[in-house]
């Protein structure tokens, strides 16, 4: 798709699942010629995460299934973005395979805790949330920077339209994503003299398997469908559906080329219309 990303090298994390964003990242990296590292909790996954963890099993697949597709060379690493260690250890693997890295994705996401309001949330649901969503980013790209430096490069982070709009008893999750923005900000004022870009998108209702569990949370609350949860929410989206994971996909494509050289600093929305902003 960009023939300037070819034969450069990706790290995406949160990318081991396909039904996810991250999935759908690596795919359009790898189909402009990027060697691409997926990277997911795998071996470190545990059992509270309401929409469940991706296996090193199937991040071994999609490597596989990656590589044989568009002919690029890919490594799974299971890496929990919370840990410094298992961060370094990461960073380890990657370098025995790659020598640099182009383009980071910062995409590890969760939510916990909820449905809950801030004064009923669960103050440990809340940190949590918070070192998925936010601190991971900070530790993520502070490890990886070292592999990105002397060369143009790209830092693309996943925020949310929750980081600019406030959802009702998901604050943690809100809260992360606006610190996303934030921290993407800061970071492009600091990188821009080393040509690194930084940039976050900001998905709204993308069919994910999240997506998916708070529709089905949503109808058990108001005692309805999930069918009709979606078609609520549709009405809510002026182009009056919900987006797919590849269309977030798209978007990082761009970023992370060189058609979106002079763009920096910025917070994308993907959100068919349902969020706009002067």
């Amino acid at each position: 798709m960009y023939s300037d990303l070819k034969g450069k090298r990706a790290l995406v994390t949160g990318s081991g699942k396909r039904s996810g964003i991250g999935y759908a990242i690596s795919r359009k990296l790898a189909g402009s010629g990027m060697d691409v590292v997926v990277a997911d909790l795998g071996e470190f996954g545990g059992t509270d995460n309401p929409v469940g963890n991706a296996a090193f099993d199937e991040m071994t697949d999609i490597a596989n299934e990656l590589e044989k597709e568009f002919g690029v060379s890919c490594l799974a690493v299971s890496v929990d973005v919370t840990d410094g260690d298992a961060i370094g250890k990461m960073i380890e693997q990657v370098k025995e395979k790659f020598d640099h890295i182009d383009v980071l994705c910062n995409n590890a996401g969760a939510s916990f805790g909820v449905p809950n309001a801030v004064h009923t949330y669960d103050e440990a649901a809340w940190m949590k949330t918070i070192d998925v969503n936010l601190h991971s980013v900070f530790k993520v790209t502070r490890a990886v920077l070292p592999m990105m430096m002397g060369k143009k490069g790209s830092i693309i982070n996943t925020a949310s339209r929750a980081g600019k709009v406030p959802p009702m008893f998901n604050g943690a999750y809100a809260v992360a994503k606006a610190g996303v923005i934030m921290l993407t900000k800061v970071m492009a004022k600091e990188l821009a003299g080393a040509a690194i870009r930084i940039n976050s998108v900001c998905p709204g209702q993308i069919m994910t398997d999240l997506e998916k569990w708070r529709f089905g949370l949503e109808a058990k609350v108001f005692g309805t469908t999930v069918e009709a949860r979606k078609a609520e929410m549709c009405k809510t989206i002026p182009m009056g559906r919900i987006g797919e994971p590849e269309e977030v996909g798209d978007l990082v494509a761009f970023l992370a080329s060189d058609q979106s050289s002079y763009l920096t600093g910025q917070a994308i929305n993907v959100t068919g219309g349902q969020l706009m902003e002067l």
